[in-house]
């Protein structure tokens, strides 16, 4: 049997194996009584598994007395917007985001529309079963539906001073959106021909049967590249099924890499609005090099959204997010957007009048290696951790999420994952081979 993965990026696990019908009844029993038995947010992504998972949430929210506002099939920062439009007590995106089609989970909404704090989570788990007990049939809760999420979510990106809606529109930029029919489909086309864009959509169906692998990864995104060249678009975008991802194909047709969304974001807001930024300790050390040309403070976290978010409000930042293409932006909300990525980034192209070709080239350029071992449960963590430690004793160390270690040219982070059962080792350099070295060298000496 599979694990079932906890963490501040939710419950996920194999559906019929490590996560069933009965399990998540009871997290949603669990989350009733946790949001105070308030109304509850409760959206989707297009998973063959998620209407299944969605009867299982709606009927634990509702034994225990919460309301239930179902959103239906909707892009998860969409979710988290609607809690807070709402006036809700919490949301439940049913998602697991960027893993493969077998997988599903529960990502877990405060009542401020952010995923559940560390202290937060701690608070859910500590709930005691006697808690849990269904009510009688005069203070069950109830079930409605909310079918202007989208709608909401749309009309807020365009109502942003930064984004430069009136500067995109008059471009008619050709943009190609890669949805792998995921929740995107409903969303992403739309909000692009909001913006004036001729749109040419690939996989926009949700029915949840993915066109590739899931994450948007530039490796994945073949058949997208092949439409940029084949269309001559302005660009190209990809996103994950729960649309918090967003990947970007230049206009001559290669597949940048999850690492230049935010990269890009970064530069765009940061020449409009002067402030901090943030990101995880996975994310390239390209964002330092921005932070320093701007003359501000970055600040680096534990991996997941969350605490990204938490240390953007903490450090007052005006853009953050992380390397896997999550774009925060806290005059919106302080959760990863994929779709306000695309309108930060077309904002970008409109005002400076440049391709994405050359504002990508004005990145500074580095090279990162990824690598994951599927041991992370055959492993002593901690005593691998130690010995990293002693020998790496003469550079920075970073420990808040596993070891980073970090010199003036490079960095080697090695974490366990908090979605999947395995350990992430990814590397960073001024050349493709060193940093595959660097990767290959912690493989060799701490993990065979």
């Amino acid at each position: 049997m599979s694990k079932l993965m906890k963490s501040v990026s939710g419950i996920r696990g194999i559906v019929g194996d490590s996560l069933t019908t009965e399990l998540v009844l009871s997290f949603a029993k669990r989350f009733g009584v946790f949001s105070k038995r308030r109304k509850v947010v409760v959206g989707r992504d297009s998973r063959t598994t998620g209407e299944m998972l969605l009867n299982s949430v709606s009927a634990g929210l509702m034994s225990v007395g919460a309301d239930v506002i179902d959103l239906g099939i909707c892009p998860t920062p969409t979710i988290l917007l609607a809690v807070e439009n709402l006036n809700a007590g919490g949301g439940i995106a049913i998602t697991a985001s960027h893993n493969p089609q077998e997988w599903n989970a529960l990502k877990l909404i405060n009542n401020s529309g952010t995923f559940l704090t560390p202290a937060q989570s701690q608070d859910f788990w500590n709930i005691q079963e006697d808690e849990l007990k269904d009510l009688d049939w005069a203070h069950i809760g109830s079930s409605s539906q909310y079918v202007c999420a989208i709608d909401d979510h749309i009309k807020a990106i365009m109502k942003l001073p930064i984004i430069a809606a009136d500067k995109i529109k008059e471009k008619n930029f050709k943009v190609v959106i890669d949805s792998t029919n995921g929740a995107g489909g409903l969303m992403s086309p739309f909000l692009l021909k909001a913006l004036g864009c001729e749109v040419i959509e690939l996989y926009s169906e949700p029915n949840g049967m993915f066109s590739r692998i899931a994450e948007p990864a530039a490796e994945n995104l073949g058949a997208l590249t092949n439409e940029v060249k084949k269309h001559s678009a302005d660009i190209g975008f990809a996103t994950d099924p729960d649309v918090d991802r967003l990947s970007i194909v230049s206009d001559d047709g290669k597949a940048l890499g999850t690492e230049y969304t935010l990269l890009l974001s970064e530069k765009y807001v940061l020449s409009q609005k002067k402030g901090n930024i943030a990101t995880n300790l996975s994310s390239s050390m390209a964002s330092d090099v921005i932070a320093k040309e701007n003359e501000v403070e970055i600040y680096r976290s534990s991996v997941g959204e969350i605490n990204v978010a938490e240390a953007m409000k903490e450090h007052n930042c005006v853009i953050g997010g992380e390397g896997n293409g999550g774009i925060i932006l806290p005059d919106l909300h302080f959760t990863r957007d994929a779709p306000l990525g695309m309108a930060l980034i077309l904002s970008y192209m409109a005002t400076y009048g440049k391709k994405i070709s050359e504002l990508a080239s004005e990145i500074p350029k580095y090279y990162m290696h990824k690598t994951k071992l599927d041991i992370a449960e055959n492993i002593d963590f901690k005593k691998v951790s130690k010995n990293i430690i002693n020998d790496f004793s003469d550079k920075k160390l970073d420990t808040q999420d596993g070891i980073k270690i970090i010199d003036s040219d490079f960095w080697i982070h090695i974490r366990k994952s908090g979605t999947e059962p395995i350990v992430r080792i990814i590397a960073e350099s001024s050349s493709e081979k060193e940093s595959k070295i660097l990767c290959e060298q912690i493989i060799k000496k701490y993990f065979r």
